[in-house]
């Protein structure tokens, strides 16, 4: 996998500050050219103050030459996660356009846990790793978990959309030049 940092970006929520606090909003997105198939992922990490101002953006990106589109939404929160270390203590929160990662991590993988990594319907969770990985990487943290719609206008969200697609593509190459 491959990663690359990049500056450049604002917002528009996040939660409530005290005067001086700062805040982080990340948006992520995966992408799948076919699925399974080769995908990339992508994310717009932004540190801002109370009253809205961007004091640091970051972009990052990886891929993965044989994966799912699922794999990657879930790549892009662990690696932009992971990347931020264990130092912070500002609130986060993650902006996904896959319902699937909010609603994991707000509500279902509690249950996932308990029922020993089964879905409800008694089927295994699929990518169990991964899954894993995000709690471990979440451990600890302030996070808010939120979906975003996706192609609506969220510029960060966008961005990511870009950055993932980017990634794939570049995946692609990769997979042609063998």
């Amino acid at each position: 996998m491959t990663s690359h940092d990049n500056q450049n970006v604002t917002s528009e929520r996040g939660a409530q500050l005290d005067e001086g606090q700062t805040r982080i909003e990340i948006f992520t997105d995966g992408s799948c050219i076919g699925n399974p198939g080769h995908g990339g992922w992508g994310s717009v990490t932004l540190r801002k103050t109370v009253a809205g101002e961007i004091i640091k953006s970051r972009d990052a990106f990886g891929y993965d030459l044989s994966t799912t589109n699922n794999r990657m939404e879930l790549t892009a929160v662990c690696a932009t996660l992971e990347k931020l270390g264990r130092v912070t203590d500002e609130p986060i929160t993650v902006f996904c356009d896959a319902n699937l990662i909010p609603n994991s991590m707000n509500s279902w993988l509690a249950k996932w846990k308990a029922n020993g990594w089964k879905r409800s319907g008694g089927k295994a969770v699929e990518n169990r790793d991964l899954w894993e990985r995000l709690e471990n990487a979440a451990a600890g943290r302030n996070i808010t978990w939120e979906w975003v719609r996706g192609h609506n206008g969220s510029e960060h969200n966008e961005r990511a959309d870009r950055l993932a697609y980017a990634a794939a593509r570049r995946a692609e190459k990769k997979l042609s030049t063998r």
